[in-house]
């Protein structure tokens, strides 16, 4: 994402962010803010802690009287406005509200009351995507508007205007549950929504990324209760919710920054102005200086989103039980953490590890861009690193496959698939490759269409491969439908509306009206592809071979017990016939198979035809 830099904003606030106590009052005594604002009984984990926010809430003594509730310990921040209550939620604790009791100088002065609810037993309620999905990423902001109403808000900050392509659109949680049977229709299993929660930024706020409130669905999209039911309505179809989170940095307009609980909350170093250097190896290099650690980790991403200090225990445990808090409120299928390496890596693996062992059979993937698989596989569960950092993370999505696919369709001639195999021989870096996403494309590259100046026979190709091998595939929305950014890589244009989302639209992509012909075609042939994938288990899990490229042609088999599938792409303008002896230890006999996108017998004895400029994908067996 891009975002403009406010600098006259920063010689306001620094001095906010380096005091304490702005918002101290003479007089009475108010809660502003309790989070969690409610928790759950049954976490492994008993504790919990609760940040109150107030002025003057540090001069309070709280006092709960609620069977198998104890305050541990009760800490005044550095900043008087805020207070941190550590309790334990014992075993004899019940679901029930109970009053928190704020005293002063022995008086009560001031009380809220906290609900405590069951945890939900379900092994289903938090079960994680795996390679048996497929991923619609979807910009709320930019695909479809179910309600109107709420468009601007009342101080009319950032205001919808669909001509500004860095403005808000409207699009929002409503108009997605509205077309969740399309997504459904198409093969789609999961999607994965950029970040919906409250971006009270002064302009450019519809991509989500500059959270204000950790607990708020940004009321542009719509509410909490509206994330909940898109959550469930997605749920009675067979399609999991995919959640966008950032605990790396804030949006400059959080409430955080007007009064910061201390002064270490952030990351000021050297100073509020300095961006991180974006180098991630120092992250893991072994050789890094400190100085070059800490400008990655510690720098802001840009200057209008603070760095947050995930050292700070307090703001540490508050991001670990926000995270829990959205699982178990909605029911993800799992979390898609931005900026992965960016945050306190140390900070990460806690995280990780609290996420998986609350949820084991939860999922999360982490974005760590970078085309080296060295430096992907550094931060994947399982990885055995030389430096002795363990992680606890599932997945991560894999820039490098993306690239070399890119690499090897762009390439002039029926040759260039070597780029391609030698990126998935590397898969001998990683702990778990078969857990990996796998993507054309997402909301910060240009569309596959582009990336591939628009030939739509590689099109084809690339969201076969991507639909066909190894890991878990994400497709963002508008690819089925040719979307494209020509001429511009301009992160607006590239995340355009999806056409029917919005009343006044001329072109429906979900009902096909005013689609062009190429468009219409590209949409059936993707869902034919994503609904046999959707029942093809020897896909989900099954092993990959592949054989080194010969003939302008690249060829690779799923297998599972006796299920094979062929895939074989052919980048030549003529068709290319293969010695199907070669692949004799994967078909094992058998003379034909059905060909998948075209439905017809293929002939898989002798020679095996792959037509110019195609790709086949054959069953083989049972």
């Amino acid at each position: 994402m891009r975002a403009k830099i406010h600098l006259a904003v920063f010689s306001f606030l620094l001095p906010l962010l380096l005091g304490s106590g702005a918002w101290a009052q003479e007089g009475g005594y108010r809660i502003e803010r309790l989070e969690p604002p409610h928790w759950w009984l049954g976490f492994k984990d008993p504790r919990l802690e609760l940040l109150v926010h107030g002025p003057g809430v540090a001069d309070l003594t709280p006092k709960i009287a609620y069977p198998g509730v104890a305050i541990e310990k009760v800490t005044p921040a550095p900043n008087r406005n805020y207070l941190f209550i550590a309790l334990r939620l014992g075993g004899k604790a019940r679901p029930g509200q109970f009053e928190i009791a704020f005293m002063h100088n022995g008086r009560r002065v001031a009380s809220r009351d906290f609900a405590l609810h069951e945890k939900n037993p379900s092994p289903n309620h938090a079960r994680g995507f795996s390679g048996a999905d497929a991923i619609y990423l979807i910009t709320p902001d930019r695909f479809a508007n179910g309600d109107p109403g709420n468009d601007d808000l009342p101080d009319g900050q950032d205001r919808t205007d669909r001509s500004e392509l860095f403005g808000r659109h409207g699009g929002d949680l409503q108009g997605i549950e509205k077309h969740l049977d399309y997504i459904g229709d198409m093969g789609f299993t999961a999607i994965w929504l950029n970040p919906v929660l409250e971006n009270l930024m002064p302009e450019s706020s519809y991509h989500g990324y500059a959270t204000t409130d950790f607990y708020r669905v940004d009321p542009r999209f719509g509410s909490n209760a509206q994330y909940q039911e898109l959550v469930q309505a997605a749920k009675e179809r067979g399609i999991g919710v995919i959640m966008d989170m950032i605990v790396n940095h804030t949006g400059l307009s959080h409430w955080w920054i007007l009064d910061p609980p201390a002064p270490d909350w952030f990351n000021l170093w050297p100073d509020a102005r300095t961006q991180t250097s974006h180098v991630h190896t120092a992250n893991i290099d072994i050789h890094a200086s400190e100085h070059d650690r800490r400008a990655f980790a510690d720098g802001w991403f840009v200057p209008t989103m603070p760095d947050l200090n995930q050292r700070n225990p307090f703001l540490a445990r508050y991001l670990i039980q926000n995270t829990l808090w959205w699982i178990e409120t909605l029911g993800l299928s799992g979390i898609r953490m931005d900026t992965y390496p960016y945050p306190d890596k140390h900070f990460m693996s806690a995280w990780t590890r609290r996420v998986m062992e609350e949820y084991p059979d939860f999922n999360i993937v982490g974005e760590e861009w970078q085309l080296d698989p060295e430096f992907v596989a550094y931060w994947q569960a399982g990885k055995q690193n030389t430096d002795g950092y363990v992680s606890h993370l599932p997945s991560l999505m894999d820039f490098p496959l993306q690239d070399a696919l890119v690499e090897a369709l762009n390439a002039p001639g029926g040759d260039g698939w070597l780029p391609l195999y030698r990126a998935l021989a590397k898969d001998v870096a990683y702990a778990h490759p078969e857990r990996l996403v796998v993507f054309p494309d997402n909301h910060d590259m240009s569309r596959i269409y582009t990336q591939l100046n628009e030939n739509f026979d590689l099109f084809r190709m690339a969201l076969a491969y991507i639909l066909t091998v190894r890991g878990t595939p994400q497709i963002y929305y508008g690819t089925e439908i040719l979307m494209h950014n020509r001429g511009s890589d301009s992160h607006g244009l590239i995340r355009s509306d999806f056409p029917g989302g919005w009343e006044a639209d001329k072109v429906n992509g979900f009902t096909g009206e005013g689609l062009q012909s190429k468009q219409r075609k590209a949409q059936a042939w993707l869902r034919k592809l994503l609904r046999w994938r959707r029942g093809s288990e020897v896909i989900h899990r099954g092993a990959l071979t592949h054989f080194v490229p010969e003939q302008g042609a690249y060829v690779y088999f799923r297998h599972l017990g006796e299920r094979r599938v062929m895939v074989a792409f052919n980048k030549n303008r003529w068709a290319v016939r293969l010695d199907a002896a070669r692949f004799a230890e994967l078909l094992r006999g058998n003379r034909s198979g059905r060909e998948v996108l075209s439905g017809k017998r293929w002939n898989l004895a002798g020679e095996i035809k792959v037509p110019g400029r195609g790709v086949i994908v054959v069953e083989i067996g049972n």
